[in-house]
């Protein structure tokens, strides 16, 4: 199976899912991509940093959690 992306205007999108419906369901899967934006996708994928330098670890208090 492979993948495509492919960007499409609004005037001809319709008649593009219309020709995708048309097609075998065994073959295609139609995966909408329009509700994960660009901005969303790098919330996503940003890394969070965290500060431990001052931070004590008391192996204690944790085994009793």
């Amino acid at each position: 199976m492979h993948s495509i992306r492919v960007e499409i205007q609004d005037g001809v999108f319709d008649k593009v899912i219309c020709f995708l419906n048309n097609l075998p369901v065994n073959e295609v899967k139609i995966i909408d991509d329009a509700t994960t934006s660009k901005e969303t996708r790098k919330l996503i994928f940003n890394s969070i940093g965290l500060h431990t330098k001052d931070f004590k670890f008391d192996r204690e208090e944790a085994n009793a959690r």
